[in-house]
């Protein structure tokens, strides 16, 4: 990842603006290295980890990715905290900017099914599952996340 996404200045930027980075390189640091991989059961590398405060890991990134497929599933970790700590607008915010920025990922279904939720959190309104449910019908409709919003339509 180093020669292919470190170096994309999106990918720095972003990490720099959202996250505290922490980086154990596999030889470099192998003592470090297997005390955190057999800590977080991270036994291969690249693995991408976001923590909450307390250290404890609420996504997991696990393997190589293009920079736009990495910035989605970041951008994805960070709405699944802003959604676990009941951050409604936040979270469907994150999850919206997936879909808008990041269409073509594989985070994009995904993100658009918990935006739907979120929405649905904030407001209690489940016309907000039925809409999420019917933008299914017009894109990523063979998705696994399709096919658990079918049943809001």
């Amino acid at each position: 990842m180093d020669a292919e996404v470190w170096p994309d200045e999106r990918v720095v930027r972003f990490v720099n603006q959202h996250f505290l980075p922490a980086r154990v390189h596999v030889k470099d640091d192998a003592a470090e290295f297997k005390r955190y991989g057999e800590r977080y059961n991270a036994p291969w590398t690249p693995t991408i980890l976001e923590l909450d405060a307390d250290g404890v890991e609420r996504h997991r990134v696990e393997g190589f990715l293009p920079a736009d497929d990495l910035l989605a599933q970041l951008t994805l970790g960070l709405a699944h905290m802003g959604f676990q700590q009941q951050r409604w607008a936040d979270a469907e915010r994150g999850f919206r900017e997936i879909v808008q920025q990041f269409p073509h990922t594989d985070a994009a279904p995904e993100a658009l099914y918990w935006a739907g939720v979120a929405r649905y959190k904030a407001t209690g309104n489940a016309a907000s599952l039925n809409d999420t449910a019917r933008a299914f019908t017009q894109r990523y409709q063979d998705s696994t996340w399709a096919k658990k919003a079918s049943v809001w339509r």
